[in-house]
């Protein structure tokens, strides 16, 4: 059966979808997905093979064909100046067949990281490694500098590097407030399919981080390592994340807090909640976001949902994704209150 150009390219790029994050079983899963036949997944996949879009491994087992490149810059050459040389370089040429949003999104993500090397690092390298395929654009930036969460820490006298974590999600955070606004990394995270933070021993991922066959991040490394990937086919812009996070006005209005990503387990004490609710005055809406948090303390809740929101009655907060235990004890805790 003939399919219409607009279903054929819906079953490719779902296939590429797949392929990308290792599906196992790919022609009977795709053949569910779109109610078609495995014969004619397998003429999808040849055509692609044909293309050189993918290869075959083995029996079933497939993979993008990636272009893989990676620049140093240093600072004593005169090269980390400029927060648009890695961007220019390094991506520009590789992406200039995508969608204007996709250009516009890596343009302002790349030239974000660059800049707190340059700004905040200290660092004298900046290596950046970029892998493109057909389907998915990855990009990571190293440097050899004071490790993000290090450099945090010791600016806001932090009890912990897991502290300094923390305050990286709520976004408005800066080392130097005179020169930036502390936006940048709060919605290049956003902006991105993946992306992930890794310094100190520490991660911060605003997103479920799969290393895409692509990069195995060393948590243990000197320095800063950011790992960003994004779909080339994405409907995404820059200017709805901004959107999604700023007042009629456009002022950084609104935070979002990943629990999970930041608590090992489920929150229970006070003292988690008092790291939670450091410096959420700063915004007019909170959204907490209780994805995969299976239940909280007492003491948590209580901490944020009425001690601190009878001390700030301006900020709203806004907890989602809560399951039945979560939203049991929000209830309890609120009741009356």
């Amino acid at each position: 059966m003939k399919y219409s150009a607009e279903k054929k390219k819906a079953i490719v790029l779902y296939i590429l979808e797949k392929i990308s994050s290792g599906t196992q079983s790919l022609s009977s899963v795709v053949a569910e997905a779109f109610g078609i036949s495995t014969n004619t997944v397998h003429s999808y996949l040849n055509e692609l093979i044909a293309d050189k879009i993918i290869e075959k491994h083995k029996r079933g087992e497939y993979a993008l064909v990636t272009e893989r490149n990676s620049y140093l810059f240093q600072r004593n050459a005169g090269e980390l100046q400029s927060d648009m040389i890695a961007y220019e370089k390094c991506l520009k040429n590789q992406i200039s067949h995508l969608g204007e949003n996709v250009k516009h999104i890596w343009e302002y993500a790349l030239s974000e990281m660059v800049n707190n090397v340059i700004d905040h690092s200290g660092a004298e390298n900046m290596q950046v490694i970029v892998a493109h395929n057909y389907f998915k654009t990855y990009v990571c930036v190293l440097d050899d500098g004071i490790g993000i969460f290090e450099k945090i820490k010791a600016h806001f006298s932090l009890a912990s590097l897991d502290e300094a974590v923390c305050e990286l999600f709520k976004g408005k955070l800066t080392t130097d407030a005179a020169r930036h606004s502390g936006e940048g990394i709060f919605f290049t995270s956003r902006m991105m399919d993946s992306f992930l933070i890794s310094s100190d021993g520490k991660i911060f991922t605003t997103t479920k981080y799969s290393n895409d066959n692509f990069l195995s991040v060393d948590e243990d490394t000197d320095g800063t390592c950011v790992f960003m990937s994004l779909s080339n086919f994405t409907n995404r812009t820059a200017r709805e994340v901004f959107d999604a996070f700023s007042n009629d006005d456009g002022g950084f209005t609104t935070t979002k807090i990943p629990l999970k990503s930041i608590f090992d387990s489920a929150p229970v004490s006070r003292s988690q909640a008092k790291r939670i609710c450091n410096r959420l005055e700063s915004f007019e809406e909170v959204v907490l976001d209780f994805e995969d948090v299976s239940w909280m303390g007492q003491g948590f809740a209580h901490q944020i949902f009425v001690v601190y929101k009878n001390l700030h009655p301006e900020v709203s907060i806004k907890p989602i994704n809560m399951g039945p235990d979560v939203e049991s004890m929000y209830l309890h805790v609120t009741k009356g209150s």
